[in-house]
């Protein structure tokens, strides 16, 4: 909300929060806005675009209903818990022709716009492995998480969607040809994903032109530090990895590799939280309306429901 008050494209107006301590922190930070209570609220005819940071339950419907209300929207990840839910949200902005977002922020990194300058530049030759890790040593701190119904899932909903896409945005959207998944809670295999979510995964995904990507998340592992975050990319000219530094969740840094010798591609700070936000509002004042592109939200929830064997 600030990284979007701060560009002086928009106006916020009104603020949709139930817990009071919360809202009072909002309304700091754009003291012209006022508070109103739900959603319908939010649609009304002097508000041309809503941002949804609610549980994941509600992301679809929310977003649905404010794109046939005619609002663009900005929405926390993941946009749905299942494939079938992010295809009907995307479908709603095809028909209301409004621009459609989703936080899926670590794209806007620093160091993976340049790790993706170099892939789309073949400067790495033919990328034949890439290895995603994402692990969060303590795991989210709400309980709505840890129910299927509300969350869609555990840590690869939350943490895997945003690897899984990075991969496949990175490397310009390859057909997932195979996946192969192993689920895990507390310890042993997941046995009734109805009832419980997963905090270790591993996944394996074969891609058209013969890479394959491992991805491992995982929430509460005893990974000696708060966050585990990689993304490398190897290739038969080369490879470059964003790694986090020093178990932080925001310090990111992208590097090149000559075999054992890494060249930087970027350096801290990088302050990159709110940049997908951003980007979605300048667009928007550009003018923009429904981005094609969104349909590859929907290519990346459906990789997600065959991780999950849906």
């Amino acid at each position: 909300m600030a990284a979007l008050a701060a560009t002086g494209l928009a106006q916020i107006v009104a603020v949709a929060e139930p817990d009071d301590a919360s809202a009072a922190e909002a309304l700091a930070l754009a003291p012209g806005a006022r508070r109103v209570d739900g959603l319908d609220a939010l649609l009304g005819p002097d508000i041309d675009a809503v941002v949804i940071a609610t549980p994941s339950a509600a992301h679809a419907a929310q977003s649905i209903a404010a794109l046939d209300a005619g609002k663009a929207v900005f929405c926390q990840k993941p946009l749905g818990r299942t494939a079938p839910e992010v295809a009907a949200v995307v479908a709603a902005a095809r028909r209301a022709d409004r621009l459609l977002g989703v936080d899926l922020s670590y794209r806007h990194t620093a160091g993976m716009v340049a790790i993706r300058r170099l892939l789309a530049e073949r400067a790495l030759g033919h990328v034949f492995g890439v290895d995603l890790l994402f692990h969060n040593a303590w795991g989210p701190d709400k309980p709505w998480f840890y129910y299927p119904a509300l969350s869609g899932g555990g840590c690869v909903i939350d943490l895997g969607v945003h690897m899984v896409d990075l991969a496949l945005w990175a490397l310009d959207w390859p057909e997932v040809r195979a996946v192969d998944s192993r689920l895990y809670a507390k310890g042993a295999p997941l046995a009734d994903p109805a009832a419980q979510v997963e905090d270790y995964a591993v996944a394996t995904l074969d891609l058209a032109g013969g890479t394959v990507v491992r991805l491992g998340c995982s929430w509460g592992l005893q990974a000696g530090r708060p966050a585990v975050i990689a993304a490398e990319f190897f290739g038969t000219e080369g490879g470059a990895s964003l790694r986090n530094v020093d178990g932080s969740f925001h310090d990111l840094i992208a590097a090149r590799h000559h075999h054992i010798r890494e060249e930087p591609l970027t350096a801290l700070p990088d302050d990159w939280g709110g940049r997908a936000a951003v980007d979605w509002l300048t667009r928007l004042a550009q003018g923009a309306g429904h981005d094609p592109q969104a349909g590859r939200l929907a290519d990346v929830a459906r990789v997600l429901d065959r991780i999950y064997g849906r």
